[in-house]
């Protein structure tokens, strides 16, 4: 059984798109899934069909001002005609990833955005399953989850540097790993969905 996972995201200079990258990549690790990467900048029906099409949506915005985007809100906002039409992504898996200059940033406030929006959509969200590192003395920048957050993945990029240069690799690797774990669930709710003979995960 093939699933279809989408990571939708804005990025406003090309570090959230890094990590947006990398949370595709992890989730093409798991066998039998299809990975759409897509941009919000442009909301045409190209996007929505996408979206629709999937079964676990993965969303993705720099942190601004302790926040989402400008842009990423207007896409929030617009998908209240899907809302309205029945709730279309009732049951989807849903996840979130951020990245913002600071170390922390308000990252948090962002990734809890997102978790409201998919909630609010009636969709089933999945956060990170790994320990937090760079917290011991023995510990390093190199650490998986070196941030420290399990509601979605978070990364850091420092203001002066591109996305050629950040976000980092052990940030990446935490991305990735966010992506694998969110496909891999969507192939179980999907299988357990079947099994008992609930309606398909878009119902």
């Amino acid at each position: 059984m093939q699933i279809k996972v989408a990571v939708a995201y804005h990025s406003g200079y090309g570090h959230t798109a890094k990590q947006a990258a990398a949370v595709a990549a992890g989730a093409e690790k798991v066998p039998d899934t299809q990975v759409r990467l897509v941009s919000l900048a442009e909301l045409n029906d190209e996007l929505w069909e996408v979206l629709q099409e999937s079964d676990a949506l993965i969303f993705g915005t720099p942190t601004y001002m302790g926040g989402s985007s400008a842009v990423f809100r207007a896409f929030v906002e617009a998908t209240s005609q899907v809302w309205g039409d029945n709730m279309r992504w009732k049951n989807k898996i849903a996840g979130g990833f951020t990245n913002s200059g600071n170390m922390a940033g308000d990252k948090l406030n962002a990734l809890i955005d997102i978790a409201l929006f998919a909630a609010q959509h009636g969709m089933v969200w999945v956060g990170l399953a790994e320990y937090g590192g760079w917290n011991t003395s023995s510990g390093s920048p190199e650490d998986i989850n070196r941030l420290g957050s399990w509601l979605g993945a978070m990364s850091q990029s420092n203001n002066d540097e591109g996305p050629d240069v950040t976000p980092c690799a052990s940030d990446l690797r935490t991305a990735e790993a966010l992506g694998r774990r969110i496909a891999e669930t969507a192939h179980v709710h999907r299988a357990g969905r079947a099994a008992v003979g609930f309606d398909e995960v878009s119902d």
